[in-house]
C-alpha cells in the first residue's frame, strides 16, 4: 500500500496520503495509483486530462463544476504552494445539498483530494507560486461548465480573504440558487 485513504464529513470526498520515501537525495512517493485507489475505495478512476494552474498568493479559483453527462470527477494535488481547497455539494438529493466543506492542501504532506461529480469546486491560493494539479475524468465542455460565485451569500464560505484576485469569469458567476433554477443540477 503506498497511500493512506481518509474519508471527510462528505463520505465521498476523499484525501489521500502518499507513503514517502525519504534519502539524502530528497523524496519520492506516487501521487497516484488507480489499481489501488480502486482495492482502497472501490471506486475506479480513469483519468481523461491533467490541468496545471499557477495562482499568486489570494488568487481564487470556483468555484466550478460541469452538469449533465460531463460532469467531471477531480484529483486535486498541490505541486508547489499551500491551498484552501473548497467543495460544495450540488447534488439536489443528497443530505448535504448545498453544503461546503474545505480543506488544506500543500507541498509538505503530499496529499490530494479526491472530489466525485456532483461538486462544485474552488480553492484559494494561500501562497505565492503555488501549483496545483487536477486530473480529471471528462472532457472540458464549455457549454456544461457551471460556476458559483464565491462570495455566495447562502453558502457563507469562510474564505479568509476578503479580497481575492478573480479571472473576469469567476467575477460574473451565478449565485447557488441561480445555478440551480437555471442549471437544475
Amino acid at each position: 500500500m503506498n497511500m493512506q485513504v481518509k474519508h471527510l464529513c462528505f463520505s465521498e470526498i476523499i484525501v489521500l496520503s502518499p507513503l514517502k520515501h525519504n534519502d539524502n537525495r530528497g523524496c519520492f512517493y506516487e501521487n497516484f495509483h488507480s489499481y489501488n485507489f480502486k482495492m482502497e475505495t472501490g471506486i475506479s478512476f480513469n483519468i481523461f486530462q491533467e490541468n496545471i494552474s499557477f495562482s499568486k498568493k489570494d488568487v481564487l479559483r470556483g468555484l466550478h463544476f460541469q452538469k449533465d453527462k460531463f460532469a467531471q470527477t477531480k484529483l486535486i494535488s498541490v505541486i508547489r504552494g499551500k491551498i484552501l481547497d473548497v467543495i460544495v455539494d450540488v447534488r439536489p438529493n443528497s443530505k448535504s445539498f448545498g453544503k461546503w466543506i474545505s480543506y488544506i492542501l500543500d507541498d509538505i504532506q503530499n496529499e490530494s483530494i479526491f472530489v466525485p461529480a456532483g461538486f462544485a469546486h474552488g480553492f484559494l491560493a494561500l501562497d505565492n507560486n503555488t501549483q496545483i494539479s487536477y486530473k480529471v475524468d471528462k472532457p472540458y465542455k464549455k457549454d456544461s461548465e457551471c460556476s458559483i460565485i464565491w462570495n455566495d451569500d447562502y453558502l457563507n464560505i469562510d474564505w479568509s480573504c476578503k479580497k481575492p484576485i478573480l479571472s473576469k469569469k469567476d467575477r460574473k458567476s451565478l449565485t447557488f440558487k441561480e445555478n440551480y433554477r437555471l442549471n437544475n443540477f
